[in-house]
């Protein structure tokens, strides 16, 4: 089984630094270059606290491409900056697996478009743990009961973007089975404005930001004399290496886009 050939985006953040470690323990994985804007023509082993390792950093995405020739771009950056990164990889044919959120309808339409022309394999995941992917699957299958619902999200305070991808996949899922409808009392009014949250198809998501907390979802179902909870939380960022692992083996075996890991996954 010949080597899949991997760059890091970001590999100084905290999802790239685990990254970069979970590539280099596996067999059939090669790290090969990773790309920072930052430490430019420096190897891994001369920037403090990331792994020793003969890697060669670059600022300058297409120059990292055209020296190395890697099979996958793994992404880990900003919404901004992942945009401009898929779109670059696909351009030049190499598959990307983005674990960046807030790609608008837009982005993620044009960037479909534009892995069926290449007949690349792409992946964009609003969330890698494996179990925050069942928690939004058997969301959707709860839905078809409960169409009451409310999103409660909770990150760490350096997040960007707010709801998270995985509460705004989540709502997209359910929405997928459900009618829209409009919650709560009729005459309910803010006193606050925001106190409610988002709404989407009238489904309230709410984002909390405090520091200490990773990564964490649940999700409420209200009815009749009873309430269902379905909760995730990811405790470190290891929690999400299975996720990108499983994606950077399955994007060399797909030629279109796939947002969301729901999708790959039984």
């Amino acid at each position: 089984m010949s080597k899949i050939k991997v760059v890091v985006a970001g590999p100084r953040g905290r999802m790239g630094i685990e990254a970069v470690k979970m590539i280099v323990k596996v067999d059939h994985f090669e790290l090969v270059g990773v790309i920072d804007h930052k430490h430019d023509g420096k190897k891994l082993s001369e920037i403090e606290g990331l792994p020793q390792l003969d890697v060669m950093v670059y600022s300058d995405i297409t120059k990292c491409f055209s020296e190395t020739q890697p099979d996958v771009l793994v992404d880990l950056t900003t919404p901004e900056i992942g945009r401009v990164h898929t779109k670059i990889a696909l351009e030049h044919g190499v598959r990307p697996v983005v674990g960046t959120t807030g790609f608008s309808q837009e982005d993620l339409q044009s960037l479909t478009v534009m892995a069926e022309e290449k007949k690349l394999g792409a992946i964009i995941a609003p969330n890698f743990a494996i179990g925050a992917i069942l928690m939004m699957k058997f969301s959707q299958m709860a839905a078809r009961y409960f169409k009451d619902i409310e999103i409660i999200e909770l990150h760490h305070d350096q997040k960007l973007d707010a709801p998270s991808g995985t509460g705004i996949k989540t709502a997209e899922l359910i929405s997928a089975v459900r009618e829209p409808k409009v919650q709560g009392h009729p005459d309910e009014k803010e006193t606050i404005p925001g106190a409610r949250g988002a709404s989407y198809d009238g489904i309230h998501i709410h984002s909390v930001r405090l520091p200490g907390l990773i990564a964490h979802q649940e999700v409420l179902f209200g009815g009749d004399g009873q309430m269902l909870t379905i909760r995730h939380d990811s405790f470190n960022r290891a929690s999400f290496m299975s996720g990108v692992k499983h994606s950077i083996e399955t994007v060399m075996k797909i030629d279109i886009l796939v947002y969301g890991l729901e999708n790959i996954i039984e």
